[in-house]
């Protein structure tokens, strides 16, 4: 029986979460051995528990649909690569969506496009990630496709289109040594805005491991603002990035240029995209092989992080009342010194 794969959606940057996590569960773990410490050695066991749980919930896991699976016998890897930096969120994509929402659609189409196809997606911000690794399973990509955001305003520090090629470079190596009678084709979805202040890197160390696909370009001339994004969603709608060279609300525009050269070291065409067009330009020709089935992307599942706050609740109740014990028992006001009462002269 297949286990379906865990997506994780955090509400934070991995290496944060990883950093935080370290460091409260290192003083939870070093006061829960700390000698001396007798009956509260419980209370710091509940607390590093606590911790445990909560980087769990931050990790915000689930997993995909299973209902679906769609099996498959093609020979191709498809590479989905999706620049999520906060350029993606520039709202000029159909009646001014933000370009990841063109994104999302043309992510689910292409693999649906080309169904038989083992699929996998990658990230990039100021970090590459491997959001889904090679699988059949479309509800995997489904659920992590419309789980992409853009990075958290906070966190960026300025975009290099070239962020994901040496990651990259080592998948498909790797892929090509393990599986070299398969076919691999990459398409790389973004806007080409370059803002780190360096070139970008070349992508032609790409190009051997590769049997096709195409960049997708997103964006327009006259550009769009974007939306800050801060992790959550607490009901209202986020301000509009500024630019704080000029005080006014950031543009982003498309590279076309750059995204261009991208596509030629590679040797794939590019395609520019819009709300009105679809993605068969970039699948035509694309032969995938002989497939046994397949099956429509399912409806989007529910996350599990829930149940690890129902244990966290719990202790944290618990933590609570220990608390509201502790400070009912210690007796501190007028009149009272370590617990005893205090004679005063007249």
């Amino acid at each position: 029986m297949e286990v379906a794969s865990m997506i994780l959606d955090p509400v934070l940057p991995v290496w944060l979460i990883a950093v935080l996590g370290v460091v409260l569960a290192g003083f939870a773990l070093t006061q829960l051995v700390w000698p001396g410490r007798g009956r509260s050695r419980l209370l710091w066991a509940s607390r590093l528990v606590m911790v445990l749980l909560l980087v769990g919930i931050a990790l915000r896991p689930g997993v995909p649909a299973s209902s679906l699976p769609p099996a498959a016998s093609g020979d191709v890897d498809l590479y989905l690569v999706v620049d999520t930096t906060s350029s993606m969120a520039a709202e000029d994509w159909g009646d001014s969506a933000p370009r990841l929402d063109g994104v999302r659609d043309d992510v689910l189409s292409i693999a649906q496009a080309l169904v038989g196809s083992r699929v996998s997606l990658i990230t990039f911000d100021a970090v590459t990630v491997h959001r889904v690794p090679l699988t059949t399973d479309v509800s995997a990509l489904a659920q992590a496709t419309r789980a992409l955001r853009q990075e958290i305003t906070s966190y960026s520090a300025g975009s290099s289109i070239d962020e994901p090629v040496e990651y990259l470079t080592g998948v498909l190596a790797s892929d090509a040594e393990e599986n070299p009678e398969r076919s691999r084709v990459l398409f790389y979805l973004g806007d080409g805005e370059q803002t780190s202040g360096e070139a970008p890197g070349s992508f032609s160390a790409l190009a051997p491991f590769i049997d096709g696909g195409a960049v997708l370009g997103y964006g327009t001339d006259g550009g769009g603002r974007m939306r800050s994004y801060t992790g959550y969603d607490d009901g209202t709608e986020p301000p509009y990035i500024v630019d704080y060279s000029t005080g006014e609300d950031a543009i982003s525009r498309i590279d076309e240029r750059a995204l261009t050269t991208i596509a030629g070291e590679l040797g794939v065409p590019y395609v520019h995209r819009d709300a009105e067009s679809s993605v068969a330009a970039a699948t035509a020709g694309i032969e995938v092989g002989d497939v046994e089935s397949g099956g429509e992307v399912p409806a989007e599942t529910g996350e599990f992080y829930w149940l690890l706050a129902i244990p966290l609740t719990a202790l944290a109740v618990l933590e609570l009342g220990w608390m509201l014990r502790t400070v009912l028992r210690s007796g501190v006001g007028p009149g009272r010194r370590n617990g005893r009462e205090v004679m005063t002269g007249g």
